[in-house]
């Protein structure tokens, strides 16, 4: 029973910091409105948060090793109410870019100290199930709070739809101090010893492919919203229905990962990358066809889920098997790439909204995704030659 309300709980603290990270790109366009403000300068508020999320993640997990995990955990919690109710607080671009900063900071940490914990109050049969829902808590967000912050923004105000984010995690910090674990094992290491895991070029390898295949999603996440109102000519009470979709698509996708990472995992991800490198290439073209271009949008999100737990799996297996020092920091790596390629893919987004516009990302996003199959294609071999060797032994 403990393991289920613990189970809930890790997808709800999710749930909470998808909300935090997501929420921003659909309420863009009321910032804007506010502040005065071009969309293109305000995506900046999405690649800053990520590149911050990326270079504080590591840094933090490593260091909170040397603590009770349980204990780093419910301070970090502390830290983000903070930051997130600094964001409802916002009045102008400067105060909203720093209280962003330091939500970023203690996000990927927050969600890498529950995925460690997820691993280890799992039985072992079920950890890619649990792995799986907890990143599907994400598309959580995206289904019911990215649409409810939405709507919040739009009828009342964008500094109202943080506020719901500040409830939410109130309820997670009280619920965590009650069922966090607090026996999982650790191993008290230097940061020089945790970060010897990146000589691996499996890990190298996992790592790009994430940051590739993050920078191919937000090339067009990061704008959504006007590519379904301007880019497809939807009206705003679609929009809503549509975003809520989405997110449905990105906990199928969530699940389907799953599925995959019991039934092969790295090995099976080739094939659904080089599908999704074909889809952006036919999304410019198409995005006239607004319900093509949608169906193409929904097969995309399905697509960019898929990799979490087979990638999440492989590094706690490459960690717990040859680097044990370092398992804190191996769960914090789908996290820390995954915001280098948000970053990356937000930028490049927001570049070239500014010099070809919206119809233009799909082309886009196209080069991400084909580097991301080539890189994946590459893991899948070496990494199943590597199982492969060492089951022989």
């Amino acid at each position: 029973m403990k393991y289920r309300l613990q189970a809930i709980l890790f997808v709800f603290i999710a749930f909470m910091l998808g909300c935090n990270e997501y929420m921003i790109v659909g309420v863009l366009p009321d910032i804007a409105h506010e502040y005065h403000d071009s969309l293109s300068t305000l995506g900046l508020l999405v690649t800053v948060f990520a590149f911050v999320y990326a270079a504080f993640t590591p840094v933090i997990t490593s260091l909170a090793n040397r603590w009770r995990r349980h204990h780093v955990l419910l301070w970090l919690m502390v830290i983000f109410l903070v930051g997130n109710t600094w964001t409802a607080l916002a009045t102008n671009f400067v105060s909203l870019l720093l209280s962003r900063i330091l939500t970023a900071t203690v996000a990927g940490a927050i969600i890498s100290l529950v995925l460690v914990m997820a691993s280890f109050v799992a039985p072992h049969d079920k950890r890619a199930s649990l792995v799986s829902w907890v990143f599907a808590g994400f598309s959580i967000a995206s289904v019911i709070g990215i649409p409810i912050g939405t709507i919040i923004s739009t009828t009342f105000s964008w500094h109202d739809s943080f506020w719901m984010v500040t409830i939410i995690t109130v309820i997670a910090f009280f619920f965590l101090f009650w069922l966090v674990p607090r026996d999982t094992p650790q191993f008290k290491s230097g940061l020089k010893k945790q970060f010897v895991l990146f000589k691996d070029y499996r890990v190298l390898l996992g790592v790009l492919f994430i940051v590739a295949i993050c920078a191919a999603d937000y090339t067009i996440y990061t704008y959504i919203r006007p590519l379904i109102t301007t880019g497809m000519g939807f009206d705003n009470t679609w929009l809503n229905w549509l975003l809520f979709g989405m997110g449905i698509f990105f906990i199928i996708g969530n699940k389907f990962g799953g599925f995959l990472a019991d039934r092969g995992g790295i090995h099976r991800l080739p094939i659904i990358y080089a599908i999704m490198t074909v889809l952006y290439l036919a999304f410019g073209p198409l995005l006239g066809f607004k319900w093509l271009a949608i169906l193409i949008v929904a097969l995309l999100c399905v697509a960019f889920s898929c990799y979490g737990s087979s990638t999440q799996l492989m590094f706690l297996d490459i960690a717990e098997k040859e680097y044990p020092q370092s398992l804190d920091l191996a769960s914090s790596l789908n996290s820390i790439f995954a915001n280098i390629g948000i970053s990356l893919g937000s930028f490049t987004a927001s570049q070239a909204v500014q010099f070809t516009g919206l119809t233009r990302l799909g082309y886009v996003g196209s080069v991400y995704a084909l580097l991301a199959t080539i890189l994946v294609i590459v893991l899948s071999r070496k990494y199943m030659g590597m199982r492969n060797y060492l089951g022989s032994i």
